[in-house]
């Protein structure tokens, strides 16, 4: 039997012997579970729940894991993002070309919008997110037109800006699409949209397509282009220089409108693979500087429960040795 003078020291060392988190096999480990095995036999009582020590510990060692996990993905979608960017700036590049030549005829022809028919408002966005405040600027665009003509109709391309503006303006949709720009856009997709879009009972006097424009590799801007109505088209000023038969002007609306989508899509699609790029790029930055915070936190934590295990022990002996 123990004196009463030896037993608290003993009760502490074992408490603390109790609450060792044994992960790696060492002299350390075996000598804890030597200690918890004697601690069972003098049937002494556990730690309390809000002890400190390798609780802590614990709590620590798995929110460095769980970070260091997030680490690894952010830094994979970032590599498959910089893979994609190339071949979508290519397609968007090849996708300029065909919209600027087709809306300089509609610039020279001097074609306006009709006044007393409403517009048809196209939000071309995606289904994708963790790729910035890409949608966030398209739907903010799209409130600033709002409020300045409330009386227009939107379609939009993509869940995402679906999700906002159906809190903001619910009564305007009238068409969506889902699944689009999961991949580089093509023609034949901006086709079926378009064919989609005319199919609509309304008789608009154009379609105004809002998309994000690539500026540079770290920044874009959300702009607009429009798509005329036949009427539109037929009252032009200078439209007769071109001299377009009437039976071909049906065609070149329908033209137009694919073309200015497949445009949009294109471009937009662009502009979501580089901002997801540096999306990721900036949150395996934050990932690595909270790995580094919390590794420096895991060992001063760990050597202050060395470091008390080593006086609880030393306390134990020098008191059994004054006996």
């Amino acid at each position: 039997m123990f004196s009463r003078a030896v037993r608290p020291a003993l009760r502490a060392g074992g408490a603390a012997a109790a609450r060792i988190n044994i992960t790696k096999p060492g002299s350390y480990a075996q000598w804890a579970q030597r200690r918890e095995s004697q601690l069972l036999t003098w049937n002494l009582s556990p730690a309390p729940a809000n002890a400190a020590g390798f609780a802590t510990l614990r709590e620590i060692e798995g929110r460095l894991k769980s970070i260091k996990n997030i680490e690894k993905i952010t830094n994979t979608m970032k590599i498959v993002a910089s893979t994609r960017l190339t071949r979508a700036q290519k397609a968007m590049d090849d996708s300029r070309v065909y919209g600027k030549t087709s809306n300089t005829v509609f610039e020279q022809a001097e074609t306006k919008p009709l006044e007393d028919k409403k517009t048809l408002l196209v939000i071309a966005s995606s289904d994708k997110g963790l790729c910035g405040g890409i949608h966030s600027g398209l739907s903010k665009a799209a409130r600033r037109y709002l409020a300045e003509n409330p009386n227009v109709d939107i379609a939009i391309l993509g869940e995402k800006a679906k999700a906002q503006l159906s809190r903001a303006a619910p009564e305007n949709i009238v068409l969506s699409f889902a699944n689009v720009c999961k991949d580089i856009p093509t023609f034949a997709d901006a086709q079926a949209i378009a064919d989609q879009i005319a199919l609509l009972p309304e008789d608009y006097a154009s379609v105004r397509i809002i998309y994000n424009s690539f500026v540079n590799a770290q920044s874009y801007e959300p702009v607009s282009i429009e798509a005329y109505s036949e009427e539109a088209i037929t009252q032009s000023a200078n439209i007769s220089s071109y001299e377009v038969d009437d039976e071909a002007l049906s065609s070149l609306r329908e033209y137009a409108l694919a073309n200015n989508l497949f445009w949009a899509m294109a471009e937009g699609h662009a502009c979501e693979i580089s901002a997801r790029r540096n999306a990721m790029e900036n949150a395996s930055k934050n990932a690595g500087e909270m790995i580094n915070k919390f590794q420096i936190l895991y060992n001063r934590q760990r050597q202050a429960a060395i470091t008390g295990e080593l006086v609880e022990i030393i306390t134990g002996a020098t008191a059994s040795a004054d006996m």
